[in-house]
């Protein structure tokens, strides 16, 4: 209620609980279609009180607690969830305000594509150090394949051309005579290649990047806050019942399997070094239309 989505020590109109509908006057009322009042996230640390620092005896037992409630209560990180699959993800180191990115850092774009279920495109920029900085997503439910190849080169208007581009390889099957959703994107002027699937070399890779980079001391990705599914999918989603080493396939994915196919075209460790030059070779001697997004 008080922390999701909210900028801490800012004011903003108050909401139900289980709708999340914002709370207004009644028409009728002479303040009709105003808030009918406001919360606001004060985050307090137990660094801020003097007196329960004093002799370190609670925070020794904060520090002795389980790793999600000393998390929750030490570090005042409520984004980790009981079970989730990244519980090193934190708002405050992997997710930036919005900025203007160096027009000369490439950009690479993902998808996850659904129609009953939401459709997932990510664009992200790269810059020299090779991380990641994910500035943009887009997350539609019931858009056909022409539909969110539209939307997708509406919101490409003011990027550079993104340098690569990846989407689900089964987005490459066909079910029936006509083309393939892959095939219906491209018509329209959205060019893909198709993803890596491996599911645990993915969910690794994530992992690598969420990590400090040893010479930075900093996270070699980084996620702009106005992408909210993919900050609270990562936040939250849980590890599989069945398999330790893979996500819970049931648990809403789709910006999580969009972020996987585009960090395994940018790999962070030295067979990523040698992955990405083959990218950079393999786009050389392609023709120019087969590379780029248009």
């Amino acid at each position: 209620m008080y922390v999701d989505t909210h900028e801490p020590n800012k004011a903003f109109p108050a909401t139900d609980i289980e709708t999340r509908k914002e709370l207004l006057y009644p028409e009728g009322h002479d303040k009709a279609g105003q808030p009918l009042f406001f919360r606001k996230f004060i985050p307090a640390r137990l660094t801020d009180n003097p007196y329960l620092m004093q002799d370190g005896r609670y925070e020794a037992m904060l520090r002795s607690l389980p790793e999600v409630e000393r998390k929750r209560l030490l570090d005042g990180d409520w984004d980790v969830a009981e079970g989730a699959a990244f519980p090193e993800f934190s708002k405050h180191r992997h997710v930036v305000d919005p900025f203007e990115m160096p027009t000369n850092w490439p950009r690479i774009r993902a998808a996850d594509y659904g129609y009953a279920s939401p459709s997932c495109v990510l664009w992200g920029a790269i810059d020299w150090d090779n991380n990641i900085w994910i500035y943009k997503e887009l997350y539609v439910k019931q858009h056909t394949a022409e539909q969110l190849a539209d939307k997708v080169l509406e919101m490409e208007q003011e990027d550079p051309t993104p340098y690569y581009t990846v989407l689900d390889s089964s987005c490459w099957n066909k079910t029936g005579m006509g083309p393939s959703i892959a095939e219906s994107m491209m018509r329209v002027g959205v060019r893909w290649t198709p993803s890596d699937r491996n599911r645990l070399m993915g969910k690794m890779e994530i992992h690598r990047r969420l990590a400090d980079n040893p010479l930075t001391k900093l996270p070699r990705i980084r996620i702009v806050n106005t992408c909210v599914n993919t900050v609270r999918q990562l936040a939250g989603i849980p590890l599989s019942k069945t398999n330790s080493e893979d996500v819970d396939t049931r648990a809403e994915d789709h910006a999580y399997d969009a972020l996987r196919y585009m960090v395994m075209t940018r790999m962070s460790g030295h067979v990523g070094i040698h992955k990405s030059l083959q990218n950079i070779k393999e786009q050389v001697y392609q023709p120019q239309d087969k590379v780029f997004g248009y």
